[in-house]
């Protein structure tokens, strides 16, 4: 995510876990997210899965007791600005499961059930309470039946509202990190469950409905016409996006196409299709530059999508979304660079942990300083690294690693974050350097990782103790020289 921008500085502005009690032994169910450790024994007592996946800085986001594997949207957006959704959510149990939560605030819930049946539920908080049995090990079906009119709500990460929003132009769209996936359906939100997901966007015709992924079928009947969009690569429910809109197009881009060798598709206001800035036309040649250091592209697409009251960018999956300011402005290609980076470094691999931030905000923000180097070298590379510590030194920014949890997306885990890597690369040379980090992204693609892991793969790959760099770098209050 980047928020507010200068040219010289760039200033910018995350598995189920679940405590199990008693005499089991257990085996390892892989699912469309990840694999994960279920109980196999009928001794173990049913009980509630936890009201929280274990995330240290936001307790209440995701659950445990249980692996989601697919969501299957359906929503239809009428012109009054009301959606009538339905979810099925398709899961694997990972306990003997008594009851279970889904994350989900907001709007009227019309009709629950589980594989067909309906079920006891009640609402509480932030909370979709549901009691029903479930075996371990079983697959099921929540299907999810509410509606209502949207709305965005306060972030507990970042002082912005987030969730669904609404531009000048009446255009919908969903911006949704970190915690508001389950403001706009019922979620495991927590990038440590990641899924695949499918969008029915029904719209009245004349409008478009955009969602991540393949556009797999437009279909039309006298007042209405339904997109549909599969993102087939398990993804983080904070990462889905929707986006509705009046004379927004679907633009090809062969060129980026042909030369990333990945279907690059936009979705852009009527006035950029034929005027879009030079930078958008760069797509296929970053994307070369960011394989070369991170390793193959993680999906099977890429494309921005362009928003009127939104001041920002997000790294949604395989569809980024930049607010019209973002793509206006000089450092645009800067910002550009740093949301297709994070197709690998946040959305391909996943933070386990939101305090672990910098994983997402750092690696990114570094790929501005390998456009930088790409294109004018080494020396200008040094240049934009010293203006970079000096605007952190005046700063004075703390640790990139223990960002404060009201303030996730403060400037150290930008700038700092970056800085890591360049004193990183610095230390073990360019060969090892990158070495790593493709060590890194190909590990642990389509899942999780912590600092820890990182860290491991950086000594590993380079045969070295790196504990004092990152003390310094990552965990120090002041900047090292």
């Amino acid at each position: 995510m980047r928020r507010s921008l200068a040219i010289a500085i760039i200033l910018t502005i995350a598995a189920s876990c679940s405590g199990q009690s008693g005499d089991s032994t257990t085996t390892s169910v892989t699912t469309a997210s990840t694999t994960t450790s279920v109980a196999t024994t009928s001794t173990m007592p049913f009980a509630p899965g936890a009201p929280g996946i274990g995330d240290s800085y936001y307790p209440g986001l995701g659950n445990g007791g249980y692996d989601v594997q697919h969501y299957d949207l359906d929503l239809a957006y009428s012109s009054d600005g009301t959606v009538d959704a339905d979810v099925v959510i398709t899961a694997v149990a990972t306990q003997n499961l008594s009851g279970l939560n889904l994350d989900f605030v907001g709007w009227e819930v019309n009709d629950l059930t589980i594989d067909g049946a309906e079920v006891a539920f009640l609402r509480d908080g932030d909370e979709l309470v549901i009691t029903h049995r479930i075996p371990s090990g079983e697959h099921f079906k929540i299907d999810v039946s509410y509606g209502g009119t949207p709305q965005p709500m306060q972030s507990a990460a970042i002082p912005i509202e987030v969730g669904w929003l609404v531009g000048p132009e009446s255009e919908q769209f969903v911006v949704a990190e970190p915690d508001a996936a389950h403001s706009w359906f019922p979620a495991n939100d927590h990038p440590l469950d990641k899924a695949t997901f499918s969008f029915a966007v029904t719209v009245p015709t004349g409008l478009t409905g955009v969602a991540n992924g393949e556009l797999t079928e437009i279909a039309e009947d006298d007042a209405t016409t339904t997109y549909r969009w599969s993102m087939d690569t398990p993804m983080a429910p904070y990462l889905a996006t929707v986006v509705i809109g009046d004379g927004w197009q679907i633009v090809e881009d062969p060129v980026s196409t042909e030369e990333a060798g990945v279907p690059i598709r936009n979705v852009l206001p009527s006035d950029l299709v034929d005027d879009a800035p030079a930078a958008l036309a760069q797509t296929g040649e970053m994307i070369n530059v960011l394989e070369e250091a991170f390793g193959p592209y993680p999906f099977d697409r890429y494309g921005i999508v362009v928003v009127g009251g939104f001041q920002h960018a997000l790294e949604n999956q395989t569809l980024s979304v930049f607010g019209r300011a973002m793509v206006d402005a000089p450092f645009f290609e800067y910002v550009h660079i740093h949301e297709i980076a994070h197709q690998w470094f946040g959305n391909s691999v996943s933070v386990a942990q939101w305090s672990d931030i910098w994983l997402n905000e750092g690696f990114a923000t570094f790929s501005e300083l390998l456009w930088v180097e790409h294109l004018h070298g080494v020396g200008a590379y040094r240049e934009e690294v010293a203006n970079r510590t000096q605007a952190a030194r005046v700063a004075g920014y703390g640790p990139p690693a223990s960002p404060p949890p009201d303030e996730l997306f403060n400037g150290s885990v930008y700038i700092r974050g970056a800085l890591v890597l360049v004193a990183l690369r610095d230390e073990i040379g360019d060969d090892v350097f990158f070495e790593t980090l493709r060590t890194y992204t190909e590990r642990y693609a389509d899942g999780n990782a912590t600092t820890v892991d990182f860290i491991a793969v950086a000594e590993e790959v380079s045969g070295r103790d790196l504990t004092g760099l990152f003390e310094a770098w990552l965990y120090g209050q002041e900047l090292p020289d």
